[in-house]
């Protein structure tokens, strides 16, 4: 192993070979605090020839290997279990290109997402991908993810803004495919192999993106709705009224805004009284008047009773204030204490039923069970999180997280559901996919594993 490290010194400089305990610390525990792992060293290469040539080098020593990005994943995905060589890409920052007429933008790998968005905002132009930890997640690690955010109902996953990626192989070969293409049709979309694969068949160093505009308008607005139910006739209604230009549509319990107002400095309750459920939600426009369409349709929603109340940001930054209380939730829960988190998908029209069901066969078994439900209802995706209030009691429930977990999943499984929507896999929800995949997804993906990483040294303990 002093072998390999040596090789990797001279690969990338003795600088960025870390090995000293102190060193390694910032890479070697996930952002929830769950896992942690010791690696042999981290490599922090400059470019794509020193990720080749590290990967030759690990295959040569038969050495697994653990790609990260920002460190911000939310299942364990990028933290090593013990003995590999971490490749962190966060040097790997360069913006490649950008090509405003072809609405492309080429970018390295360990460029953060609040990078790229900067850089398209230069051109004049948006790349959408949007979530909480914008500014220190990495482009790499979106992809690896198929990282969603809260913009998907109008613009789509990260898989749906890629156009090409450079990716390479376990055994230091590249494949480099950055074509800003928007047909190509020959033959098999390798590029889809690698997206949502969590660094465990190649590791992306740099990708082609799609961009759009920037729209002249957005209109962001907070109500509280009567139910779920209710939260679906909106979006339904608002569609209907000024289509696709619905850029994001949030739904947050209650539980899910008392801990943003308990624990995040400067917040305050964008509506007076006490709601069950609230949705946030933005329309943007390229010169089409719809702010006052969007007023009408929740003045409608008023009038019937789905909508008790609602607040329209007159700035740039009342919406900023807004979206701020939807995107600290996750941090408000993390200071609050451990929870049982589940990122689940369901069809839009089958959300309410999904959360009352949940929430009897919930609290039946753990009574006081408190739910913190939150997310992008108008893509179906729901962040689901469990725990108790006394921190006592809340010690002995996540004891028991494989039963509320198991109520969860297999209530998502009957209604067709994912178990995965955005977050992956990792090491947190490898053992619950054996459960949900058939026994032919599992055997296709292992056969993909095997052709591409016939040693299974490519981030080994994840996905599968």
């Amino acid at each position: 192993m002093s072998d390999l490290v040596a090789a990797l010194r001279q690969i990338v400089g003795e600088a960025h070979v870390l090995v000293d305990a102190s060193d390694v610390v910032p890479y070697i525990t996930d952002w929830r605090g769950r896992y942690t792992g010791k690696p042999l060293c981290v490599a922090r290469p400059n470019s794509t020839e020193e990720v080749s040539a590290i990967l030759a080098a690990c295959a040569a020593a038969n050495v697994p290997l653990v790609p990260q990005g920002g460190n911000t994943g939310l299942c364990g995905g990028a933290t090593p279990i013990g003995g590999e060589v971490l490749l962190s890409l966060t040097r790997m920052n360069r913006i490649l290109a950008v090509d405003a007429e072809n609405n492309s933008i080429t970018v390295e790998a360990g460029c953060t997402l609040h990078a790229v968005q900067t850089a398209a905002a230069a051109h004049g132009r948006l790349f959408p991908l949007s979530l909480a930890a914008e500014g220190s997640a990495t482009i790499g690690g979106n992809l690896s993810t198929n990282a969603g955010g809260v913009q998907v109902l109008r613009y789509g996953n990260t898989r749906d803004l890629t156009l090409g990626l450079e990716v390479v192989l376990a055994d230091g070969r590249v494949w480099r495919n950055l074509q800003a293409l928007r047909k190509d049709n020959t033959g098999y979309a390798l590029k889809h192999l690698f997206i949502g694969a969590e660094g465990t068949l190649g590791v992306i160093t740099a990708a082609t993106l799609k961009l759009f505009p920037l729209p002249s308008n957005r209109h962001v607005i907070w109500v509280c709705v009567a139910s779920p139910a209710a939260a679906i006739t909106l979006l339904a209604s608002l569609r209907a009224a000024v289509g696709d230009v619905v850029t994001a549509f949030e739904i947050i319990s209650k539980p899910a805004l008392a801990l943003v107002l308990k624990h995040i400095p400067a917040t305050r309750a964008p509506l007076q009284g006490e709601h069950e459920w609230h949705a946030l939600i933005e329309v943007s426009e390229y010169g089409l008047a719809v702010g006052e369409k969007l007023q009408q349709c929740v003045a409608g929603a008023i009038a019937s009773g789905d909508v008790g109340d609602a607040t329209l940001a007159s700035s740039e930054t009342q919406a900023q204030m807004l979206w701020r209380l939807r995107e600290s939730i996750s941090e408000a829960q993390r200071i609050e204490g451990v929870s049982i988190k589940h990122d689940i998908s369901v069809s839009v029209s089958q959300i309410p039923q999904f959360i009352a069901a949940a929430e009897v066969a919930l609290t039946e078994q753990f009574p006081d069970i408190r739910i913190v439900c939150f997310g992008h209802i108008g893509d179906g995706n729901l962040h689901y999180n469990l725990s108790k209030a006394d921190t006592v009691s809340n010690q002995q429930f996540v004891q028991q997280s494989g039963a509320a977990t198991r109520i969860v999943h297999d209530l998502v499984n009957s209604l067709g559901g994912s178990i995965s929507a955005e977050h992956g896999i990792g090491q947190l929800k490898r053992d619950e996919l054996k459960i949900y995949k058939s026994e032919i997804e599992l055997e296709m993906m292992r056969t993909i594993k095997q052709s591409l990483d016939p040693r299974g040294l490519m981030n080994p303990g994840k996905v599968l």
